[in-house]
């Protein structure tokens, strides 16, 4: 059925449609490396504001839980607001919270200014797709969307990187004062480059009215998802009543949302675009996506800081050569699309990603910078081929008017996963750790030859150097301890990589349900 006038299917932006792309993705990446980038730089906000670091998490959980709710409606807001007007609305106001985060004087300050970096944050990255979904033809979708790409890709392994450095060297203000400038820019090239296409003029101030039940269902589910999983590994997770509590919110509401939407005459957000085959895969991939990207842009530093001793600047660098490669590789990968079927490259990369995490299983204590970023980099290879590929093909059987609902569908899935894979990765460490470490525990007895003559052996060298002859033994026992700690973590890592990676493997067959056509031309765009 068609829903789109002639008219309007003869309709293009005026301005050049890469330099809108890459305005647009501009203030995306803005938002998503303000994600990560405020993680490294926690002790010293508790620090300067005299606070636990406990506390000072609340600046994260804050964020994730007004970025969660606002990205359902963000498609919503943007045909009430003007999509133009919204976006550019969402760039002014969080670069204001930027500056507000930079100059607070006391952590509430920064949370509340989180919090409202977050309900503006929220909207910029639904809305960069929906804008660039309608600015390119089908046939130039997956080159647009290699720009998403390294935005997407790369601002979570530049974060920690960037946040470091800047606080090592500068102050942790600058963190988020950083994005003041950036986000000016972006806010006079959207205001002079950007317009709002026919359809969505049309829509622009709807008096269909205000979904509140919709609104608020989405509000307490994904606001108490966010809160759980962020909170969850320091609160004990479900032995904690608040986190039982929270749990329990967050099925209400989104097993309330899903049945509402779904009955509801006029929608907040309309879930019937995930009746599209092509739509609902791409939908289940990107989470695959989101939850494997976070999770292991998260692994790998902590496990360099942590277990090897890397400050927090050279642990965020283990992870730049694969940035580098993911540069090189996404432009490739989308002037092949078009000739070859989309479905390979979903496949292949999930293969990828499967054998470079198993490669990662077989990490050891003794690692060096050149082997965690080559397990990375490998890591980053399979990535490279999945993110243009599978946005290309979720959307290439939509009409345009599914566009803003699609978006903030597909956006949300991602970063939703991206919280779970990264609550799911650290719980895992934790269990993973103490398990290993009493299967180990178990060989450092007298009975166990190895343990008696390695004992020995450094309370002899603890003697020569001075040690008195006493204490040596208890020494020993002390520095085998922890030699048994840090091979029982390095473990830990390497179920992790196992499990992801048969994760990885598991999802290979599901890329072969995609409709088995390229990404060019003859995608729709209309119906």
């Amino acid at each position: 059925m068609s829903t789109t006038s002639p008219g309007h299917a003869a309709w293009r932006p005026r301005a050049n449609p890469w330099a809108i792309a890459i305005v647009v993705t501009m203030a995306a990446f803005m938002e998503i490396i303000d994600t990560t980038i405020v993680n490294v730089s926690l002790p010293h906000i508790a620090g300067s504001m005299s606070a636990s670091y406990d506390d000072a998490t609340w600046t994260l959980t804050s964020y994730l839980v007004a970025n969660g709710i606002v990205l359902p409606i963000s498609g919503w807001l943007g045909r009430v607001i003007g999509r133009k007007r919204y976006f550019m609305i969402c760039i002014a106001a969080f670069t204001i919270s930027s500056f507000l985060c930079g100059v607070a004087t006391s952590l509430p300050q920064i949370i509340v200014f989180r919090l409202m970096q977050g309900f503006f944050g929220g909207g910029l990255q639904p809305n960069q797709q929906s804008i660039i979904l309608d600015t390119f033809e089908p046939s130039q979708r997956g080159r647009a969307f290699s720009v998403v790409a390294i935005a997407t890709i790369f601002a979570p392994v530049i974060g920690p990187t960037l946040g470091g450095w800047i606080t090592d060297n500068y102050s942790w203000r600058w963190v988020f004062l950083i994005n003041v400038p950036i986000g000016i820019i972006a806010f006079l090239a959207v205001g002079a480059l950007v317009e709002d296409p026919p359809w969505v003029k049309a829509e622009r101030g709807s008096r269909r009215g205000i979904d509140y039940i919709g609104v608020a269902l989405i509000a307490l589910g994904i606001g108490s998802l966010q809160i759980m999983l962020d909170r969850g590994e320091d609160n004990d997770w479900f032995a904690d009543p608040m986190i039982r509590a929270f749990g329990l919110l967050a099925a209400i509401g989104l097993i309330g949302a899903a049945v509402w939407l779904t009955i509801a005459k006029n929608p907040v957000v309309n879930l019937r675009v995930l009746g599209d085959r092509n739509f609902a895969l791409g939908s289940v991939m990107i989470f695959m996506i989101g939850a494997i990207l976070y999770s292991s842009a998260v692994l790998i530093p902590q496990l360099a800081q942590e277990q090897l001793g890397y400050t927090a600047t050279l642990a965020g660098l283990v992870l730049s050569p694969g940035a580098v490669l993911i540069l090189f590789l996404i432009p490739i990968i989308s002037r092949l699309l078009p000739h070859v079927q989309t479905r390979l490259f979903i496949a292949f990369g999930f293969f990828s990603l499967g054998c470079a995490l198993a490669y990662a299983h077989d990490l050891t204590p003794d690692a060096d910078y050149n082997t965690l970023a080559l397990m990375r980099g490998a890591q980053t290879f399979g990535l490279a081929f999945l993110f243009v590929p599978n946005s290309s093909i979720a959307y290439s059987t939509l009409p345009r008017s599914a566009n803003a609902d699609a978006s903030s569908l597909y956006v949300m899935f991602r970063n939703i996963a991206g919280s779970i894979g990264i609550s799911l990765a650290t719980a895992m460490e934790t269990e993973r750790t103490q398990v290993r470490r009493a299967y180990l525990a178990q060989h450092l007895t007298p009975l166990e030859q190895p343990y008696v003559t390695t004992k020995a052996a450094i309370a002899n060298t603890l003697i020569a150097h001075g040690t008195a002859a006493s204490q040596a033994p208890a020494v020993a026992d002390g520095l085998l301890n922890m030699t048994l700690q840090k091979q029982a973590a390095v473990l830990a890592y390497t179920d992790i990589f196992a499990i992801t990676s048969i994760a990885a493997f598991c999802v290979v067959p599901l890329a072969f349900l995609f409709s088995p056509s390229r990404v060019s031309g003859r995608a729709r765009a209309e119906h």
